[in-house]
């Protein structure tokens, strides 16, 4: 009994810093609908100006005491001491004035697992406009009596199989709707209609050779299309399980099979056989649909760590920032992104955008100081990221993780390989300053679940901690 009304205190406690910066998305993700932009910030909540122009993330009390370093270190220190092998790498930082509280081998550079998507997120956010849609078309040409139509990929690896559903963020462009569109934009007597799927959006190879195929084998990740069924996974309901080797072609089996669907009764024929090929000269677009806005899928991308939505950002990014549309392109531009932000990117090395890579080399300060710079900045695109941090205990890849300690007051990107365990996010202390942090333990062997404990808890310290 006593338990469950200190916890019942401990979550009134949380309140107030929670709806400063969490309310509004953990309750929509919560109710399943997609978060909304916040537009507007009550005058009480507006921090000194040019401290934090950032209106989703606000400090609890932009005046509150630091905490002593000392006494934070000491606390941190014992932690992040955890049975097995395995280093620690770890930076702090005080959001509003990017002053250093506590480090420790800052400058490593080693795997970031997934919370290299921060970068990536920051980097669409920085190329692509935030409120702008992935657009999926289909395109109508003659074809020796008959139609071929086209259905040419934008980007969206959102799409879903049925109607589109204008509520969602996946599922938000449907290709039942698409080929219900397409067919009454045929006419009468189209003869027998063809479908192909171009694919050409995106360029180089579609599956990387620095991915572990162990990784691919058990649906981590997959070949990378401008087009897919809820990110290529077999099972469109879920994000898990098993992924299409080749979602680009089971996107067009999707459309073909609904367009049969749907001309059966009208007396058209449609072939089986989808092939790939590219739109047409001369042919003319008979149906569109759009995604859900690119923020809202940098938010998904966090939130769930969908590695395939994370690769087809990075190529969208890169398109947006005039390179290739291919691995080397989208690392690229995440990396010059980041140095855009002012973060030093001296020592980074990346061979993929989503995280999965051995090959990729960041720092703990590299991802703190990227937290700091969203947190801090007023491009409106950098909310998203903020806000499609995770939150302990209540959404995403933290929603299992923490109890009645920091859950609704860590907000985090979560990482997590054989060998490596990570966290990078920002929290609010107990006085109510917004704290910044990356926590990065490498070298794990047989022990992540032991490292995962120990940064769970350093982080649950930071929100504790006035540390004074």
């Amino acid at each position: 009994m006593l338990s469950g009304i200190a916890l019942v205190l401990a979550f009134a406690l949380l309140l107030v810093p929670l709806a400063v910066y969490a309310g509004p998305p953990v309750v929509k993700a919560l109710s399943g609908e997609a978060p909304e932009r916040q537009t507007a910030v009550p005058s009480y909540q507006r921090p000194p100006a040019g401290v934090f122009e950032n209106p989703v993330v606000q400090p609890a009390d932009p005046d509150a005491p630091l905490p002593d370093p000392a006494v934070l270190g000491a606390l941190l220190d014992a932690e992040l001491a955890f049975e097995g092998s395995g280093t620690v790498s770890a930076v702090v930082s005080d959001a509003r004035t990017g002053t250093v509280l506590y480090e420790r081998s800052p400058e490593a550079t080693g795997m970031p697992a997934s919370t290299l998507k921060i970068l990536t997120g920051a980097a669409a956010a920085l190329t692509l406009d935030p409120d702008s849609r992935f657009e999926t078309t289909v395109h109508a040409a003659q074809d020796n009596g008959g139609t071929v139509l086209t259905l040419r990929g934008g980007g969206d690896v959102l799409l879903g199989s049925g109607a589109s559903d204008e509520h969602a963020v996946v599922g938000r462009a449907g290709l039942a709707t698409l080929a219900e569109d397409a067919l009454k934009e045929l006419g009468p007597a189209p003869g027998t209609v063809r479908v192909q799927v171009d694919d050409s959006l995106f360029t180089g190879p579609a599956l990387s050779p620095a991915w572990n195929e162990a990784d691919v084998e058990a649906g981590e990740i997959a070949p990378v299309y401008p087009l897919a069924v809820n990110s290529a996974w077999l099972d469109e309901s879920r994000q898990g399980g098993e992924r299409s080797d080749d979602a680009a072609l089971a996107a067009g089996d999707a459309f073909r099979n609904a367009l049969a669907a749907a001309a059966g009764a009208a007396g058209i024929t449609v072939e089986d056989e989808v092939t790939r090929g590219t739109v047409p000269g001369g042919a003319r677009e008979v149906a569109a649909a759009e995604s859900a806005t690119v923020a809202e899928q940098i938010e998904q991308m966090l939130l769930v760590s969908d590695n395939y939505l994370a690769e087809a950002l990075g190529r969208s990014a890169a398109a947006a920032a005039g390179r290739e549309a291919s691995f080397e392109g989208a690392t690229a531009t995440v990396a010059a992104e980041i140095s855009g932000l002012g973060v030093d990117t001296a020592g980074m090395s990346l061979a993929d955008v989503s995280g999965l890579a051995s090959e990729n080399s960041v720092t703990a300060r590299q991802l703190a100081d990227s937290v700091q710079t969203v947190l801090v900045s007023g491009d409106d695109g950098l909310r998203a990221v903020a806000r499609g941090l995770p939150v302990a205990g209540l959404t995403g890849t933290l929603q299992g993780r923490y109890g009645d300690g920091a859950a609704g007051l860590v907000r985090a990107k979560t990482g997590t390989l054989l060998a490596v365990t990570a966290l990078s996010g920002y929290v609010t202390d107990a006085d109510g300053r917004l704290l910044s942090f990356a926590l990065v333990a490498r070298g794990l062997d047989g022990n992540t679940a032991e490292a995962r404990a120990a940064v769970d808890d350093a982080a649950a310290v930071l929100a504790g901690c006035g540390c004074r």
